[in-house]
């Protein structure tokens, strides 16, 4: 079993900066892949990054290529750095997290077994 505690979401303006944490409960956290996702209101959820088991490999949507960045620790930590922000991500951001899944299959959300609760992000103009 893992559980998930997603903070750090907050309002900012565009061009601002947030990071969102996610704190992983379970004895085996290490060999789970992370990814976050999120979910404006009336559309559907979209990944955003994702990060290997040993966090040797790193995925992004190319929305946020080069302006998020994800990261991972050893005491269960799960980090999104989002620089340059702008209104359009605005959403509730998930983390979650996926065993025995890697590649750009971490995309898909129905290849995560455990989610958080979510944490708002609002990026004014």
């Amino acid at each position: 079993q893992v559980q998930l505690v997603e903070s750090g979401g907050g309002l900012v303006q565009a061009g601002g900066s947030l990071r969102l944490s996610c704190a992983a409960s379970g004895r085996t956290f290490s060999s789970y892949a992370m990814g976050w996702f999120r979910q404006a209101p009336g559309k559907e959820r979209e990944f955003v990054a994702a990060i290997s088991w040993s966090a040797g490999t790193t995925y992004y949507a190319d929305s946020v290529k080069g302006r998020f960045t994800i990261s991972r620790d050893n005491a269960k930590n799960t980090d999104l750095q989002m620089n340059s922000l702008k209104p359009e991500d605005t959403a509730v951001y998930y983390c979650a997290a996926a065993l025995y899944v890697s590649g750009f299959g971490l995309a898909r959300p129905e290849a995560y077994g455990y989610w958080g609760q979510g944490t708002q992000v609002t990026v004014s103009s």
